[in-house]
């Protein structure tokens, strides 16, 4: 993925770089929490990452991350492949059907905020 693609490019090239995981499915954003990779817990983005990181050998990736467990959505039969999912290898076949995880509109913005402070807090440590 494009992210993981990111991470790899500033560990390459002694970049620091901080990433958002998983906010969709989320409602509380009292639940984030920032944390090197290797010790998030619950967010299942954060799973992926650290596999594919690992088989990288990147060692360390800050992380804003929640503890909140997603909010499975409910099924809805109206939905169809052309608007509610996305189908694997960009086929437009339902074989295997994945529905995109829906976000709150206040739950993103929360996430890029923490970001924010912890790159303002980093630069200061480093003034």
């Amino acid at each position: 993925s494009a992210k993981i693609a990111l991470v790899e490019y500033c560990n390459e090239k002694g970049i620091k770089i901080i990433c958002s995981m998983g906010t969709g499915n989320k409602f509380d954003p009292t639940q984030f929490k920032v944390a090197d990779i290797y010790d998030t817990k619950v967010c299942p983005l954060a799973k992926v990452m650290r596999h594919e990181l690992r088989k990288r050998e990147i060692k360390s990736l800050k992380v804003v991350y929640s503890e909140e467990m997603p909010t499975k959505p409910k099924q809805d039969d109206v939905v169809t492949c052309k608007t509610g999912c996305v189908c694997t290898g960009g086929t437009k076949k339902c074989a295997i059907k994945r529905q995109i995880p829906g976000s709150i509109s206040f739950v993103p913005p929360v996430a890029g905020m923490i970001i924010g402070g912890e790159v303002i807090k980093d630069l200061l440590k480093e003034s």
